[in-house]
């Protein structure tokens, strides 16, 4: 039996028994890993559901691959940098392949503790009495300041201003 898998954004066509080299996962060397997203499934020319199918895999290193060197160069500027990475690697062996939902199993009492958690906790918001009401209700009953007038203009504005304060006073001795 072979399946595809998707594991680090990348596809690996597998079987029980093969050696695969992904992206670091988390674990240890010999854990066990599911890997749950399936893509295809079968045997020899026939395919099967992958509804539920799961991979399971043991961690057998984690590794890092050869180290790459990054050299930028920019020619007659007297720019040069040079750096190195060297990928973090998990090596898994592929144990079976089938197992319908095994980590779900699992996965379904931690709900359960959460729920049994969250109920005490809940219980005790309910009771607290409620602080934020009573502040809120005096901000509200409190008159609102007005803002000052602005006491400078913009310089552009300030010369046709000046030029007009100028002008109204000779116009009402006139008058």
């Amino acid at each position: 039996m072979f399946a595809i898998v998707r594991t680090g954004g990348k596809q690996y066509r597998v079987a029980p028994g093969d050696k695969i080299v992904v992206e670091k996962l988390d674990g240890n060397a010999g854990d066990s890993i599911d890997l749950t997203d399936v893509l295809l499934a079968g045997e020899g020319s026939d395919l099967k559901s992958t509804a539920g199918l799961v991979v399971a895999a043991e961690i057998i290193a984690q590794a890092k691959a050869d180290k790459v060197t990054v050299f930028k160069k920019r020619r007659r500027h007297n720019y040069r940098r040079k750096a190195g990475h060297r990928q973090q690697h998990t090596i898994l062996k592929i144990v079976s392949i089938g197992g319908k939902g095994a980590a779900k199993k699992a996965a379904a009492p931690k709900a359960e503790e959460k729920a049994e958690v969250a109920a005490p906790a809940k219980a005790e918001k309910a009771a607290a009495p409620k602080k934020e009401a009573a502040p809120k209700a005096e901000k509200a009953a409190a008159p609102k300041k007005e803002a000052a007038p602005k006491a400078k203009a913009s310089t552009k504005d300030a010369a046709p201003a000046k030029a007009a304060a100028k002008k109204a006073p000779a116009a009402k001795a006139k008058k």
